[in-house]
């Protein structure tokens, strides 16, 4: 069992990693491997809808981490997504990378769980939190929830340390994250089916 640990910070090391590596040793506590993937701060581009991932099976650009970061969630269990807070929003350059990611991803992704991390100064956590979700829900991918929403608050990693709610937050979702990886391993129930999929554009 591994969980992939995204971190969408251009820093490498700093208040979203220290959130991201709260819930990987909580995961690793309780016997799940774990990786933490930064997504750097090169570079990256947007979505430019020319559909050749229909036919390729990943994105037609090769010059940023989208790829790399598809094929890694692919092989993994579950995935945490992290991302500072920008203007009440993730980082812009990885919700470009995630746009290209599940867009490309064909459905790949659906029955991992999965769950959004988010860390600010002071306010805006929500609303990341939020947008962040979204790419799982529109990819049939259950969400781990912890006891509050996914947050931590510093300006310094330092800072994220003295978040004693924050972090035990990080560890709740750990433990949630690895029971529901757990059980679903265990076979309680076999996978839902699928229907195929309905596209409706409200148009005469």
């Amino acid at each position: 069992m591994k969980v992939l640990l995204v971190n969408g910070s251009p820093h490498e090391r700093g208040c979203t990693f220290t959130a991201l590596s709260e819930v990987a040793k909580t995961l690793q506590e309780n016997g799940v491997e774990t990786e933490i993937f930064h997504v750097g701060n090169h570079p990256v581009r947007g979505c430019i809808a020319c559909g050749r991932c229909a036919a390729l099976g990943r994105c037609v650009f090769e010059d940023d981490a989208a790829n790399q970061l598809q094929s890694l969630m692919k092989s993994a269990d579950g995935v945490v997504i992290g991302s500072p807070v920008y203007y009440a929003g993730p980082n812009g350059a990885l919700c470009a990378l995630l746009d290209r990611v599940f867009y490309s991803s064909g459905g790949a992704f659906a029955n991992k769980p999965a769950a959004a991390v988010v860390s600010a100064r002071r306010n805006g956590t929500t609303a990341a939190f939020d947008r962040l979700n979204k790419y799982f829900t529109i990819s049939s991918m259950p969400i781990v929830s912890s006891q509050y929403w996914n947050g931590v608050h510093g300006n310094t990693p330092q800072e994220v340390l003295q978040d004693k709610e924050g972090l035990q937050t990080m560890r709740t979702l750990g433990r949630n994250m690895a029971w529901m990886i757990k059980s679903i391993q265990s076979g309680w129930q076999p996978l839902p089916g699928k229907e195929e999929q309905i596209i409706t554009n409200f148009i005469r």
